[in-house]
């Protein structure tokens, strides 16, 4: 039945499953806040056992996810209010055992498609310093303590014939990072959460699983130092929309009474068979297609500078 659960790589929407399924899950533990201020929600949540992790189907660790509807809006601080949340989360996330680090920036994606150019967008705004400090020393910048940060945009397999972990891997092998900062697009199972959502882990990332394209892992055990992944949901699978379209036209249909018996006979279904008929339905063409907002091109330039901000001010 696996081919039939709706993509997502939002670890919050995989709970949100669960409870709409009314199926607890023990060893996850959740808490939410909500900045009345900025009108930021932030969910944190941790997977805290391995049967925790085989329910949510993700790795232990902590998520934390900030939702503003805001986010997307045109802004001339690019909403700096959610880049200073992001960095003082980035922090809390960090490796404690250095009063400075040294750190790896890395843009995933392509940026040649746009709802994947985040990750290379953000490199892009990144303030880098690693070269500076080993030419002219922490003083250049008028500071005692600066963090070193590189940034590296490894593309994806299509335009280099590798994998992105080979050619992180022997980055972090000749440079010696402290922890790396992983930045990609996402796919999320609600349209509501494109480009107004962010999810910050410490479990790392893999690269293009919320589209089916499964590629080796960028994570602490497989790279050898601590990865902060950062992601925001760009696209979402088409098959969810008209999921999503079936329940709304159900909602429509008890309220009609010449529609009420046709509508019982859907609610029979239960969501997975009913996301099931739909990918059924679909041809095959469409069952493996993604769709994204038409002003894609200016939420991802606006996500890019909120982030690298965030990651800025982090690092500063």
């Amino acid at each position: 039945m696996s081919q039939f659960q709706v993509r997502t790589d939002l670890a919050l929407e995989a709970r949100e499953k669960f409870e709409e399924d009314n199926v607890e899950i023990k060893g996850v533990r959740v808490e939410e806040e909500y900045r009345e201020s900025s009108e930021i929600k932030i969910t944190t949540m941790v997977i805290e056992t391995e049967n925790g992790a085989k329910t949510m189907g993700k790795p232990k660790g902590t998520y934390i996810t900030l939702e503003a509807d805001s986010m997307d809006d045109q802004d001339e601080d690019y909403h700096r209010e959610i880049s200073l949340e992001l960095a003082r989360i980035i922090r809390k996330l960090l490796p404690a055992s250095k009063e400075t680090l040294s750190v790896l920036v890395a843009g995933l994606g392509n940026r040649e498609v746009t709802p994947d150019a985040l990750g290379p967008r953000v490199v892009d705004n990144m303030m880098i310093t690693r070269h500076v400090l080993k030419e002219f020393g922490r003083y250049a910048f008028g500071e005692e303590e600066v963090n070193a940060v590189s940034g590296i945009v490894p593309g994806v397999m299509a335009q280099t014939g590798m994998e992105s972990q080979e050619i992180i891997r022997g980055v972090v092998d000749e440079t010696k990072p402290d922890v790396m900062i992983a930045i990609d697009a996402l796919a999320a199972r609600s349209t509501r959460r494109l480009s107004r959502t962010i999810q910050i882990t410490d479990t790392g990332i893999n690269p293009g699983s919320g589209v089916g394209n499964h590629r080796h892992g960028l994570s602490e055990k497989t790279i050898g130092i601590p990865v902060i992944a950062i992601g925001v949901p760009t696209v979402v699978d088409a098959a969810t929309i008209v999921n999503d379209t079936m329940h709304t036209l159900i909602q429509a249909m008890e309220e009609n009474t010449h529609l009420k018996t046709l509508s019982t006979g859907l609610n029979a279904l239960n969501d997975m068979e009913k996301y099931e008929l739909i990918r059924e339905l679909l041809s095959p063409q469409l069952n493996t297609m993604f769709v994204t907002p038409k002003d894609i091109d200016e939420s991802v330039k606006r996500l890019s500078y909120t982030i690298s901000e965030g990651l800025n001010i982090a690092f500063a």
